[in-house]
C-alpha cells in the first residue's frame, strides 16, 4: 500500500517536471511559475523514487 502511494506521488512529480514547459511554450503560464512547479516536482520525484525503483521481491536473490 505504502509503495504504491509513492509511485503515485512520484508520477506527481515526474508530471510537474514535464507539463510546466510546454504550459510556458504555449503562453498559459509565467516564467516564475513554471521554475516553482518544477522545483516542486524535482523535489517530490527525487525525495520519493528511490524507495521503489528498482526494489527487488523477496522471492529474487542475487547470486
Amino acid at each position: 500500500m505504502m509503495q504504491a502511494i509513492l509511485k503515485i506521488i512520484s508520477y506527481i512529480g515526474l508530471i510537474l517536471t514535464v507539463v510546466p514547459s510546454f504550459l510556458v511554450f504555449s503562453g498559459a503560464i509565467e516564467l516564475s511559475f513554471h521554475k516553482t512547479l518544477m522545483l516542486i516536482g524535482t523535489l517530490l520525484w527525487f525525495f520519493t523514487a528511490p524507495f521503489w525503483m528498482n526494489k527487488q521481491k523477496p522471492s529474487e536473490s542475487k547470486v
